[in-house]
């Protein structure tokens, strides 16, 4: 039995599943728009659903809203401030809380970024992933680089500062001029954060089926050096392996997953994290994926496709495999909090690591090395199970 003296931040993710079309790198639960999109009937849904939860949380705070899909951005501004009012009115949430909505470049989501921002949003996270017109079509996109851009002016224009760019690297055919030329025009639209990202290939996608060709290694090496001075030197700080941040803009709801806080997850194939001191456990719950199926089950037992404790044994790995993607790591404390295991049982592999250059030897912090940072699967390695 685990020991907690307090339960970790909680933060609440919603899924949206719903977009226009199915990008061929895609492995996340999405689903193309076949006709009406049910908004009404979605949103019934999802207030249903954490009824269903709050016993899971009672008397917990919820710190972060991060609404994703995906393309949550097509539901009206109308709907998400129902769900909005309906959360506030279900569970004690953080004053000053983040709320991000994730958004994807087209004319039509765009003029509903201001309202948006009036019902409380007020994070933005826009997929534009290039700005190279043959790289958005090898990817699917159904926007191009001008709408690209139109986008982060439009958040600009609607006083929603605080945006996020999504931007991938590693792109069919990509040059690294290419990939140094998507670096610039994003950062001369001034997000307040970027997430950058190499492309890989997952199973159970159009990719997967039919493999493009991707740029060899030599040149993926040579972007994420190059980007990373370009980013740096514009004052975006690469806080997390695929995250960069200009001064406290860094973003909080991500920071309580690679920190191995809690979270509630609510929507179709929404997954969730959740500690219980009494039971002394860390479970994982999640929700039945299609949305056909949800709908029709949410709000009662039948809608949760599975909840498993996480064995004690596979602990140590999950809390690093989330904390040392953070370039800082984390306070050494942490993981007793977090886990309720004695910070023993990571040190045979802890000297090891730092031995093979892949840690910092700071007995206060889990820290990776640039170097560990770099090879982060190879380093959290040392700490698998067995």
């Amino acid at each position: 039995m685990l020991t907690f003296h307090s339960t970790p931040p909680l933060a609440l993710y919603i899924h949206i599943p719903w977009c226009v079309r199915k990008c061929p790198y895609c492995d996340f639960n999405s689903h193309e728009l076949r006709g009406p999109l049910r908004e009404p009937v979605y949103v019934d849904a999802l207030l249903a659903d954490v009824e269903q939860d709050l016993p899971r949380v009672w008397g917990r705070r919820i710190d972060s809203v991060f609404i994703g899909g995906g393309t949550p951005s097509l539901f009206s501004a109308e709907s998400l401030e129902r769900l909005l009012s309906g959360l506030r009115a279900r569970l004690p949430l953080r004053p000053d809380m983040e709320i991000t909505l994730e958004a994807n470049p087209g004319a039509v989501e765009q003029g509903r970024f201001a309202e948006f921002r009036e019902i409380g949003v007020n994070r933005l996270s826009i997929g534009v992933q290039s700005f190279n017109d043959g790289h958005l079509q090898a990817l699917g996109r159904i926007h191009d680089r001008r709408a690209a851009f139109a986008a982060a002016e439009a958040a600009h224009a609607a006083e929603m500062d605080n945006f996020n760019l999504d931007l991938m690297f590693g792109l069919p055919g990509q040059t690294v001029e290419q990939a140094l030329a998507d670096v610039a025009n994003a950062i001369a639209l001034q997000p307040a954060h970027l997430s950058y990202y190499q492309l890989t290939i997952e199973p159970n996608t159009r990719f997967h089926y039919a493999p493009p060709t991707l740029p060899v290694d030599e040149t993926i090496d040579a972007i994420q050096e190059q980007a990373w001075i370009q980013l740096e030197r514009q004052g975006y700080q690469r806080y997390e392996v695929s995250a960069y941040a200009r001064e406290n803009r860094r973003c909080r709801h991500n920071l309580n997953y690679w920190e191995f806080g809690d979270y509630l997850g609510i929507g179709a194939g929404a997954h969730g994290k959740l500690t219980d001191p009494a039971a002394g456990r860390i479970h994982r719950l999640w929700k039945l994926k299609h949305p056909r199926d949800y709908l029709a089950s949410a709000g009662t037992p039948t809608s949760i496709g599975g909840d498993e404790p996480i064995q004690e044994s596979d602990l140590p790995v999950e809390f690093l495999m989330n904390a040392l993607r953070l370039a800082e790591g984390v306070p050494a404390t942490l993981f007793n909090e977090r886990t309720g295991l004695p910070l023993t049982v990571l040190e045979p592999a802890w000297r090891q690591a730092c031995a093979d250059g892949l840690m910092e030897a700071d007995p206060d912090r889990l820290q990776p090395t640039p170097f560990g940072l770099r090879f982060l699967n190879d380093l959290l390695q040392r700490f698998m199970p067995g």
